[in-house]
């Protein structure tokens, strides 16, 4: 990272007749100066505890053009080997594993290797040669240490579907400990062919490329992979006289070649795998032109720049570098969709810009990582020419409040309003205050669905194309309509979402009661639920103690934008670390702009003006009948209020939740961009409309 003086440039706004006119102003910042990057690096696969875990064991990749392999070191980035135009390359630790079979069959290995994917279990089939023949590997895992190592070689002797495919054969520890050739080669082709003497012994034999005086890398032969230095004297013994021409392996820098099967599944098809050493090896990759790099293990996602594979907290750390401008053009087409206005997408790449640069090194070895934990990052994919010119045509462009950076935080859509950052994170932001949004863009062209009641007394929803209007009310006053489709769906929820239980399903001429309707859940509004208590308990215990069962839940306190801040379980106040925690906390919700509807809870109005609230099944509710019969209602019921309002309720406490809005809701709005550069604003309007007293400024 860089650090430069910013100058500044006076820009006017645009204002639309019809729309609040806005002072703006651009000056130069009072205090510092503005961090720029020339080069961002992304975190693809990290292990960083309490802040971000996306693990894998081995990461491959190859280009259009080929890739030069190398590692970096501190003169630089040395280049050691070239690998053909789409040619596939793995990139593994030389660490701790369990060698669960070695088998001639290659059928075997891979039944071997699909067991232990099925029990979660991290595999590598690979193959060497042997006394002339071809034998495979199956290996699991990617383990710290041998202590680490035999833990799980106890859990995979143990396992009886495991042992029926091995047979008598046992595991054993396998570890990066190598005895190495004394001579080392200017080709693979040498050093493969000094390796046969010690294949023909029967022991574990690969090639190894390491860095030579020279900038020319070398090649060896490694024979063995022990678990610690006492077993590499079993090896030098088991391979008899060749052994005589070996020496310990030295942990300088080196990449030890395997045929590895893992990816293709196929014996004839392997694909090269590199295993470097654990001390802080940083092994790099890099096209050999001008194309990206396809990582196979991220989605076949395609990259601009290099990569860097090391070893971080015990894990494979897998970090893209690449420009950081060019990193913005696929942050924006994540984050917004490439077809909006191009002032809405240059909001985006300002905000996006910022954000990362506010970050610094926000995870340690990287200032970023792919996902929405800071930026959506998908690679070249999600590059349009629209993404692309929003970035260009704002190139340095950043936010600032009183000269400094600011946390240019957004979300999908705010709800029809932004958040305050107190109501979310608990801690108030000058610049990120609750402001009206325009956010019901994201309702255009969906459908409308109904909640009715089904001539079984259940509720559900109704998509509006498979009902038509009966033109009828019931003896309530409550609308009817006819189902004109044989198996319409009643759903829970107003989506198509095939992932959660049907209500039921109904044929053409069913008549049903209509409640309520609401328009398809997208990113302004939605409907979720309901929820029993202990749905519900299995969430929230998880953030915060709770007294089951759940009883009641009520909307405790609200903040500036109608979030809540406060939720109230049974009475009582739910103590979560912030209040955003409250999404995850009940199973999901889209935002914190919500309202609960208590589906057993009844007031009811009794002689003399006394009321009586009725919140689960153990409180009985009676009926009087015409003539005076009195009967216990049992199940499910529609009741009406004074005004005439109709609603379901049930017999069993259960929670639905109506609500706004998608994501935290603080600062830029998506949708709410949309909009605004819709009705003809500037992107520097759109910014300065949702975060507060800020100005622009352009290196």
């Amino acid at each position: 990272m860089r650090f430069q003086r910013w100058s500044f440039k006076r820009l006017s706004l645009l204002t639309i007749a019809g729309l609040l006119f806005v002072s703006t102003w651009w000056a130069k910042p009072s205090l510092g100066a503005v961090p720029q990057l020339d080069s961002i690096r992304v975190a693809i696969f990290l292990q960083l505890p309490g802040k971000y875990t996306v693990n894998t064991p081995a990461a491959t990749f190859a280009s259009a053009d080929g890739l030069t392999i190398g590692m970096s070191d501190p003169t630089g980035i040395v280049p050691w080997i070239k690998a053909g135009a789409n040619e596939q390359s793995r990139v593994a630790k030389d660490d701790y594993k369990v060698r669960v079979i070695e088998t001639a069959s290659f059928d075997t290995a891979l039944a071997v290797y699909k067991r232990l994917q099925a029990a979660s279990g991290s595999g590598f089939i690979t193959s060497l040669q042997k006394k002339g023949k071809t034998v495979y590997q199956v290996a699991e895992g990617t383990y710290g240490n041998a202590s680490e190592a035999s833990a799980a070689l106890t859990k995979w002797n143990a396992d009886s579907t495991l042992n029926t495919l091995t047979g008598s054969a046992k595991g054993v520890i396998q570890g990066p400990f190598h005895l190495e050739s004394a001579t080392s080669y200017a080709s693979e082709a040498e050093a493969v062919q000094a390796s046969e003497a010690f294949s023909a012994a029967g022991v574990d034999t690969y090639v190894a490329v390491r860095k030579a005086a020279s900038s020319n890398a070398r090649y060896s032969v490694f024979v063995g992979a022990a678990a610690s230095s006492a077993e590499l004297s079993v090896v030098k013994t088991a391979a008899g006289a060749a052994g005589s021409g070996l020496k310990t392996a030295d942990d300088a820098a080196y990449l030890l070649e395997r045929n590895d099967h893992t990816l293709t599944a196929k014996a004839a098809s392997p694909v090269k795998l590199y295993a470097f050493p654990i001390n802080n090896a940083k092994v790099r990759i890099m096209p050999a032109g001008d194309s990206s790099i396809k990582l196979t293990e991220r989605s076949n996602r395609t990259y601009r720049g290099q990569f860097e594979v090391s070893e971080f907290n015990g894990k494979l750390a897998v970090i893209n570098e690449l420009p950081f401008e060019q990193y913005l053009y696929s942050v924006v087409g994540g984050e917004m969709v490439a077809s909006w206005p191009l002032e809405a997408l240059k909001a985006q790449a300002v905000a996006a810009r910022t954000y990362a640069l506010y970050q610094g090194a926000g995870f340690q070895i990287a200032n970023v990582v792919d996902s929405v934990y800071s930026q959506e990052y998908e690679g070249t994919v999600r590059e349009k020419p629209s993404t692309i010119q929003a970035v260009d045509e704002t190139a340095g462009e950043v936010v600032l409040y009183n000269g400094k950076l600011i946390e240019a935080l957004f979300s999908s859509n705010a709800g029809g309003k932004s958040a305050d950052a107190a109501e979310i994170w608990g801690n108030s932001v000058a610049y990120l205050k609750s402001v009206s949004s325009p956010d019901t863009s994201s309702e255009k062209g969906l459908y409308t669905w109904y909640r009715v009641v089904l001539p079984n007394n259940l509720t559900g929803y109704i998509r509006e194309d498979l009902l038509t209007d009966s033109g009828e009310t019931n003896a309530a006053g409550v609308k009817l309509m006819t189902v004109n489709t044989d198996g319409s769906k009643v759903r829970k929820n107003p989506v198509v979402q095939d992932t959660i239980p049907l209500i039921g399903q109904v044929n053409k001429g069913t008549v049903v009661a209509v409640l309520d309707k609401a328009i398809e859940n997208n990113a302004m509004s939605w409907v979720k639920g309901p929820f029993t208590s202990s749905e519900l308990l299995a969430t929230m215990t998880k953030q915060a103690s709770v007294t089951g069962p759940i009883t009641s839940l009520q909307v405790g306190t609200t903040g500036p934008s109608g979030r809540v801040t406060q939720l109230l379980v049974n009475g009582q106040p739910y103590n979560v670390k912030y209040p955003d925690v409250l999404r995850s906390a009940l199973g999901g919700l889209p935002s914190t702009l919500f309202k609960v509807d208590e589906t057993a809870k009844v007031t009811m109005l009794g002689a003399g003006g006394s009321t009586r609230t009725k919140t689960t099944a153990s409180q009985p509710v009676y009926m009087i009948q015409a003539g005076g019969k009195v009967s216990q209602a049992d199940g499910n019921l529609i009741v009406m209020n004074g005004d005439s309002q109709i609603r379901a309720t049930t017999k069993d406490p259960s929670y639905r939740f109506v609500g706004s809005g998608n994501g935290h809701g603080i600062g830029l709005s998506q949708y709410g961009a949309l909009s605004l550069a819709q009705q003809g604003y500037d992107y520097s309007y759109i910014l300065q409309y949702y975060y507060k007293d800020v100005t622009i400024a352009k290196e």
